[in-house]
Parts: C-alpha cells; sequence; structure tokens
C-alpha cells in the first residue's frame, strides 16, 4: 500500500506514527478501565461517573480548541503539543505516586484531556507533510496513522489481560502511562519537525482567537460536527458499559474486557488500511451511515451477549464498523477547514464533544430508569439518527 510506504520514508510522518503508536498506548490502558475505575475502584458511583466524563469531555475540548488555534496562530505546532504530552506525564506520576479519589478526578478530568491536544496535533502534522504527497494517497495516510492509534490495542490490551489474571490490580496501569508519556516526550523533542524549520510552508495564520472560533462556528459546520459527534457516541458508550457488562456475575472477569477490547481494536487495524483502497468513489456520509449501522449492532447486543459465548462473534461487526466510523470522518473534517490545519484538526475534538456529552446523557438516562442495556439503546439511536442526518445532508 502505498500510503504506508511514505509513512515509513517520510520523517515528519514517521514522528507523527510514533506519537499517535504511543498515545494509542496509554489510550487502551485507560480508556476501557475509567468507568470502572471512577465507579467501583475510587466510588464515585453511576452519576459520580457521568458527571467526570462530562467534565473530562469539556476539558479535552477546550484545550484542542485552543491548542489548535494557538498553533494556526503562530504554527508552534511543537510547542504546543510538548505541552500536551507534559500534562499527560504529570497525571500518570500523581496516580502513580499519590493515588485516591481526588487526584483521580484531577487526573482523569483535566490532566489526561488536555493530553488530547496531541492527537489533533499529529493529524495537523500529518495533513501538513501530506501536502508533499499525491492527493490520492493523503486519505490513505490518515488512515494509516489512525490504524497506528489503534494498533497498540492489539498488543498491549493482550497484555493487560495476562495481568489481571494474575491479579494485577487496575491501578497498575498508571505508572506503564507514565513510562509511555515519558516515551512521547521524548519522541516530539528529537524527532518532530522544529517550529520554523519545516520542509512545508507552514505561516501564522494572522486570525484572532475570536475569529477563528467565529470560523469554526459557521452553521454549516457545526451542523455537520454534532451529527458526527452523536455518530461517535455510540463508541463513547460502548467504552464506559464494556467493563460494566462484563462482570463476575455473568461468568466474565477484568482480563476478558482487555480481551474482547483489544480484538476490536485489532481487527478494526486491516480494515482501517483497506478502507482508502476499497472505498474511492463511494460518497464519504454513506460510509459513515453503513458503519454507523454496524457499530450499533454490536453496541446494542453486547448488555445482551456478555455472559454469552457468541458475545466474541461481535467483535466483527464492531471492528468492522470502526473502522470506518473513526478513519472517514477524518479527512471529512479537515477538508470542512482545509486552510486551518490546527483548526480542523480542532473539529475532531469538538466531534468528541459532542459525542461525549450525548453519551453521558445515555448513561444518565439509561441508569436513571433502567440499567446497562437502555444506555446502549440509547447511544444507538444517537448514532443512527447523526448518521441518518449527515446523509441528508451531504448525499454526495
Amino acid at each position: 500500500m502505498p500510503a504506508i510506504r511514505l509513512c515509513l520514508s517520510d520523517p515528519a510522518l514517521r514522528a507523527a506514527g510514533l506519537v499517535m503508536a504511543l498515545q494509542g498506548a496509554v489510550a487502551c490502558s485507560f480508556g476501557p478501565y475509567f468507568s470502572t475505575l471512577a465507579v467501583n475502584t475510587f466510588g464515585f458511583g453511576d452519576h459520580g461517573y457521568a458527571v467526570l466524563l462530562a467534565l473530562s469531555s469539556i476539558a479535552s475540548v477546550t484545550a484542542s480548541v485552543i491548542g489548535g488555534i494557538r498553533a494556526d496562530q503562530t504554527a508552534n505546532r511543537r510547542r504546543v503539543t510538548l505541552t500536551a504530552v507534559l500534562s499527560l506525564l504529570l497525571g500518570a506520576f500523581l496516580m502513580s505516586v499519590a493515588p485516591g479519589p481526588w487526584v483521580f478526578a484531577l487526573t482523569a478530568a483535566l490532566l489526561i484531556p488536555i493530553s488530547s491536544i496531541t492527537f489533533g496535533q499529529v493529524f495537523a502534522l500529518a495533513r501538513l507533510a501530506a501536502t508533499r504527497h499525491p492527493s490520492e494517497e493523503r486519505d490513505g495516510i490518515m488512515a494509516v496513522i489512525r490504524a497506528l492509534f489503534a494498533f497498540p490495542f492489539v498488543v498491549v490490551l493482550p497484555l493487560w489481560s495476562f495481568a489481571f489474571a494474575a491479579g494485577a490490580p487496575v491501578a497498575a496501569i498508571f505508572p506503564v502511562a507514565l513510562v509511555l508519556s515519558a516515551a512521547m516526550l521524548a519522541a516530539v523533542l528529537r524527532l518532530w519537525p522544529a517550529d520554523g524549520r519545516t520542509p512545508w510552508d507552514d505561516r501564522p495564520s494572522g486570525l484572532s482567537f475570536r475569529a477563528a472560533l467565529a470560523e469554526m462556528g459557521r452553521p454549516r459546520i457545526a451542523a455537520r460536527v454534532i451529527a458526527l459527534g452523536a455518530v461517535f457516541s455510540a463508541s463513547t458508550v460502548y467504552m464506559a458499559i464494556v467493563s460494566l457488562v462484563m462482570v463476575p456475575d455473568v461468568g466474565r472477569s477484568t482480563s476478558d474486557v482487555a480481551l474482547y477490547v483489544g480484538l476490536v481494536a485489532g481487527l478494526e487495524v486491516p480494515f482501517m488500511l483497506l478502507i482508502p483502497g476499497l472505498t474511492r468513489g463511494i460518497p464519504r456520509t454513506r460510509l459513515i451511515f453503513a458503519g454507523a449501522g454496524l457499530y450499533s449492532l454490536h453496541v446494542v447486543l453486547l448488555p445482551m451477549l456478555a455472559g454469552s459465548p457468541l458475545v466474541w462473534l461481535l467483535v466483527l461487526p464492531a471492528a468492522v464498523g470502526g473502522a470506518v466510523t473513526l478513519t472517514v470522518p477524518i479527512a471529512y473534517l479537515q477538508d470542512l477547514m482545509a486552510d486551518r490545519p490546527g483548526a480542523g484538526a480542532s473539529l475532531m475534538a469538538l466531534q468528541r464533544l459532542a459525542g461525549d456529552v450525548i453519551a453521558a446523557s445515555c448513561f444518565a438516562l439509561g441508569t436513571t430508569f433502567a440499567g446497562y442495556g437502555t444506555v446502549a439503546l440509547l447511544g444507538v439511536a444517537a448514532s443512527l439518527l447523526g448518521a441518518a442526518a449527515l446523509l441528508l445532508a451531504d448525499p454526495r
């Protein structure tokens, strides 16, 4: 695949890929266990977890938007990314040396969300580096970079499965995250192109913060970001409930959670790499609608089949649907603000905010009136409505 060769041969794309892979390793260590740490380990309960999830989303999107606009204003993308990585390093350090409910709340609701700036800036770097390569390969380059975020799930989560089966506490994820974040810091310092000395033209935007926000808030853009957020909410609901439905009461364990999430992410990787070549000429909104349908099948059946051997069959629609809904929107969002790579990458954070707020609402409503199965149903309904709205807005 030409995009893979380009990502291996281009120094900037190699740097983007390495940082993305390390961030994926941190995310797969923390994400599946955020809910069980909040609800069970630190005693916040279901509603407390919903509050932490909402606060985390607000902090994440605020940091990503500010970081993206600032990167465009100054063209100091490396410096912005370093700030984000240092925030992750601090959160992992605090939870390693002084774990507790309030330290966890600070880390989960502020420090780790600030580090999400890195995700958008990696894609901004990849988009700028991709301008030196043929235009027909650019979607493929973005798919490869996104696949590198998912690839650690294949390796790291099975290792966690073995560790938890051997009796390791869930809080052991934080010392490991500390090592990974230190590696991210080293990668950005040594490999990321220096500000002002990039091999492509990257000039400051000249826009004020208010003007940049106004650009991002145009109704045409905002409506599509919200619709994609609704599509994304099914993924957040899945991550929220997977460790809460696969419990000892149905014959499951923490190691089963790691194995299930790892299988889904592992299968997503080859599908992500295949999508650009297989779907050329198919409108992106149709792909997103089809992907949302497949992913919704997995989410809605997960609580019902958690205790059955059939649950392992759900990893296939989850992987195919996830590969589409996690990769296709990246280029779609970047094209909405093609001249502002930092702000365009920040649209991914706005999409996640919309998705996380919708997912938090689904979680709060579902657990108040019924249970985790209702949470899944509400998340699926939101996802399909968002995909349908996007298809109606941009049928071609």
